[in-house]
């Protein structure tokens, strides 16, 4: 084996870390953003809110039922995460229960007014329906219905 061969076969020595990854621990019932805040902030507890370079996002979405879903979404999902390793926080547990609640509400509400917003809820009375109305954001032929 000649010298390019030893070097271009990519292993690092066994004492060579890759990375060094932290992840701070998040505490007992620890302060939480509303759902929309949580969302613009890309996490839904301030104590795991670290801004790269200090740059905080602060930037308001507009206050449309889809925004409200995103927001609420992001919320299950935070606090899902929360809970896989807080299970006893009761706190935490209600409001999951709550933003489910809300989150499917709107879902409805969503899908009563503009149409299924997943591919898999497309389904009308055995007939696929995903491309059979005007999208929201076609103007003129959401007039004329």
């Amino acid at each position: 084996m000649d010298q390019h061969d030893k070097t271009c076969c990519g292993l690092l020595p066994a004492s060579a870390p890759l990375a060094n990854p932290y992840v701070p621990f998040q505490p007992e019932n620890p302060a939480q953003y509303s759902a929309k805040t949580g969302l613009i902030r890309g996490t839904l507890f301030p104590c795991l809110d670290l801004p790269l370079l200090g740059m905080v996002n602060t930037e308001e979405k507009p206050d449309t039922l889809l925004h409200q879903l995103q927001a609420l979404g992001f919320a299950v999902q935070e606090l899902g995460l929360y809970l896989d390793t807080h299970q006893n926080d009761a706190e935490a547990t209600e409001l999951f229960r709550q933003y489910t609640e809300l989150y499917e509400t709107g879902m409805a509400q969503y899908q009563q007014s503009c149409g299924p917003l997943f591919q898999k809820q497309a389904v009308e009375n055995g007939a696929y329906t995903w491309n059979s109305k005007p999208w929201p954001w076609e103007y003129r032929a959401n007039q004329e219905d």
